[in-house]
This record gives structure tokens, C-alpha cells and sequence, in this order.
């Protein structure tokens, strides 16, 4: 529930109009508030990742249009869990901030035992960017579109393995949702991190992979790997050859998996709070400058009302939740 605007709120806000200049005519109203005294943007990872790059470059942003700090703290630990429940406990004033990501905002909930937090504790703001993975096979594997692959797992009965670089993260459960829709069957071998796991890929241990795009398609124009398709519905314009994997047969149909990356507050936070920070966001992801930097990711601006990343945010739970609950995954915070 929203809470009432205290008076030094109000009286914060009553000196922000040089921020809320900075935003389209239509959003200004929105924009109004800015915190009394900097901020903390929580990144539930390690420094380096997406996550982490993608949380900077807003902080940057907030902190120009803001006239006042915004600090980047980094987090991680148990998937993302021990950041997300940091600003899960804390106060719903705007001066908390999480970059989240699919693992703590929506795998985590089916896939821990013990979440410290549920998805209502957490008050979505708006998406920032999705990116696909993309299934690649080592030159070993006698197949060079999704249908062959398929017969060829079917046929290899279980004798197959699959590289992620954790358990329960998106790569793996790519995986298994893959298996579970096609009615294959193949062993999942967890590695600590992308970059084993390619690894062993590259050198035969394990026979394919669902890697970020960014990164798997480097291995693919150096001839390590082969590439069959990409797990977004839509195209991307890093590999406009690759097909979506949901277009190649009716099983597939409703395979469709990104990376996604977005903002939260602390649940309670007052509405005026929340607009402000979506405008500016929307602003911020609208800029020619973060497009640019998103297309080299591979990735795609993904600009929502609160509402509608709310309902994102549900849907992704209930898609993982079925996907887990099938695989029989379950895990304790750590």
C-alpha cells in the first residue's frame, strides 16, 4: 500500500525542477522528486556482469539528472538473493534502489526453499533490458538446425549432456524447459560461471550450451561452436541469420526465453516516487546513446509503465515456477 509523502519529502522534491527539465514536457509532473540525499543502487552481482553494466550506466544517469549522488553497491551472493533482500527490508523513501535480473525476481521464488523475501516485497518500476541466449552445439554433433538436433538428442536417449554455468540459472533452465517442450532428454552439467562452462564445451565434455548471446556468438565466428538458433520470439539484429528456435517446430511454440534486467523499490513506496523514477528511466532508455550500448550487448531497451512490468514480472514467475516444478529443482539460500 502507498504510503503519504512526508512533509521532507515534499519539501526534497519542491527543489528538483532543473532534474525534471531534463525529461520530455509530458513527463515532468512525474518527475518532480529526486531523493533529499543521494541514493544506493543495490546490484545483486558481481562487478563486470550485465547486471553490474547495466545498473551503472543508470546510476550515472540518475546522479547527472539528479545533481546529486547515486552510488553503486554490489551485492551478490546466492543467486542475487542476498542484494534483493537488502532492498526487500528496506524503507520504501526512494533512496534504495535494485538493478534485479530474471534469477532473484522470478527463478528464485519457486527455486529456493527458504526466499527471505517474497515478490511483494519488491515494487516493480519498470523493465530496462532483455537479451537472448542462444543454443550452441560443439562441430561434434552431427546437426545444423533445431528439427536435427532434436531427432538427434531423441535418438542419443539421455547420453547426451548440456553445459550451464550454474544451477537453476537461465542457461540451465533454457535447458530443461527446451527438453521438457521437445520430450528429449539430456544430463545437465553445472559449471561455476559462463566461462568453464564454454570451456568444456569447446573441448567436447559436454555437447551444447544455452550462452548469452553476446558472448556464445564469439566462439561461434571463431569455429569453435555451432550455432542453431537464438531462444528470443524476435530476430536479433547481432545475428539476423539466426533463427528463433520457437519458429522452428509446433512443440517449440511457446519456447521463448530472454534475459531481462529491471528496476525495483521496496514495496510501500509512495506512487509520486515511482512515476518519478519510471519517467526518468524512460527517458534514460530512449536516449540514442543507451540504444547503442544495448545493441552491442545484443540486447533490446525494454521500457514498461510500473504496470506493466508488474505483469511481466508475474508471468515470468508462473512460466519458471512451471519449468522448476516439472524439473523437481529445489535449493536452499546459501
Amino acid at each position: 500500500m502507498a504510503r503519504p509523502l512526508s512533509r521532507r519529502t515534499l519539501v526534497a522534491a519542491a527543489g528538483t525542477l532543473p532534474a525534471a527539465a531534463l525529461l520530455p514536457s509530458g513527463a515532468r509532473a512525474e518527475a518532480a522528486w529526486k531523493p533529499g540525499a543521494g541514493s544506493r543502487m543495490i546490484v545483486p552481482a558481481a562487478p563486470g556482469g550485465t547486471t553490474d553494466i547495466v545498473g551503472r550506466r543508470l546510476a550515472a544517469f540518475l546522479q547527472q539528472s539528479w545533481g546529486q549522488s547515486c552510488v553503486v553497491d554490489n551485492k551478490s551472493g546466492a543467486g542475487g538473493v542476498i542484494g534483493s533482500t537488502e532492498v526487500a527490508r528496506g524503507a520504501p523513501d526512494g533512496q534504495t534502489l535494485l538493478m534485479g535480473n530474471i534469477g532473484p525476481q522470478s527463478i528464485a521464488y519457486a527455486l529456493y526453499r527458504n526466499m527471505p523475501y517474497t515478490a511483494k516485497n519488491l515494487m516493480p518500476v519498470s523493465n530496462v533490458i532483455t537479451a537472448p541466449n542462444v543454443l550452441v552445439v560443439h562441430p561434434s554433433v552431427p546437426a545444423t538446425t533445431v528439427p536435427e538436433f532434436v531427432a538427434w538428442l531423441r535418438a542419443q536417449n539421455g547420453k547426451a549432456s548440456y553445459a550451464s554455468s550454474g544451477t537453476g540459472q537461465s542457461p540451465h533452465l533454457s535447458g530443461a524447459w527446451f527438453l521438457q517442450l521437445t520430450g528429449s532428454k539430456a544430463e545437465h552439467i553445472p559449471y561455476r560461471g559462463a566461462a568453464p562452462a564454454l570451456q568444456d564445451l569447446t573441448a567436447g565434455v559436454t555437447q551444447f550450451f544455452f550462452d548469452n548471446l553476446a558472448t556464445g556468438i564469439e566462439f561461434v565466428r571463431a569455429g569453435k561452436l555451432r550455432a542453431l538458433g537464438i531462444t528470443s520470439a524476435e530476430r536479433n539484429p547481432l545475428t539476423p541469420e539466426l533463427v528463433p528456435i520457437c519458429e522452428t517446430l509446433p512443440e517449440l511454440k511457446p519456447f521463448d526465453v530472454s534475459t531481462w534486467f529491471g528496476m525495483f523499490l521496496p514495496a510501500g513506496t509512495p506512487r509520486p516516487i515511482v512515476d518519478s523514477l519510471n519517467a526518468q528511466m524512460k527517458t534514460w532508455l530512449n536516449d540514442a546513446r543507451t540504444q547503442e550500448r544495448f545493441k552491442s550487448m545484443a540486447g533490446f531497451p525494454a521500457y514498461g509503465t510500473p504496470e506493466q512490468f508488474d505483469a511481466f514480472v508475474n508471468a515470468q514467475i508462473a512460466l519458471w515456477k512451471g519449468v522448476i516444478d516439472k524439473e523437481g529443482l529445489r535449493l536452499d539460500v546459501n
